[in-house]
């Protein structure tokens, strides 16, 4: 199954990409339900948790303000508006599960984000989504007395 979450990441990747471009461009047609569906499609034998992908998209989709609001003092050389779209979106992926995926351990998270920035992001932007969900875990840690491993 954990192979299986990193197809899962690259969906919503991809499906939130693809959100903030269209949204961004004002197109009132977009339709992330249509959009996330078509993108598991084409994954459709070799993708199984469904599930996983849509409540990560609809998450990330649905708390995008919020999860940018824990990000940008977190990432005080870099506004917000000025973060590539490819990083700001590993970015609210990552928060995202930091946040509200307490199963997924914390390793496990920014580890999948550095993945993903290799993959997707530019020359620099593995060190910059691992120093900025270094910091936030660490913040979170202090906020809750404790550590998630």
């Amino acid at each position: 199954m954990a192979s299986n979450r990193h197809l899962g990441r690259i969906i919503a990747f991809q499906t939130l990409y693809e959100e903030d471009f269209r949204l961004a461009a004002e197109d009132k047609d977009f339709d992330l339900d249509e959009v996330m569906n078509r993108n598991i499609q084409r994954y459709a034998d070799i993708v199984g948790d469904k599930q996983y992908i849509g409540d990560l998209t609809k998450g990330v989709s649905e708390r995008a303000k919020e999860l940018d609001d824990v990000i940008a003092p977190n990432a005080p050389e870099w506004p917000i508006d000025q973060i590539s779209r490819m990083d700001k979106i590993i970015l609210r992926i990552g928060v995202y599960e930091l946040y509200y995926n307490k199963d997924i351990p914390t390793k496990v998270v920014i580890n999948e984000a550095i993945e993903l920035a290799k993959a997707f992001g530019g020359e620099n932007s593995s060190k910059f989504i691992n120093g900025v969900l270094g910091t936030i875990f660490k913040k979170i840690e202090e906020e809750k007395g404790g550590a998630k491993k």
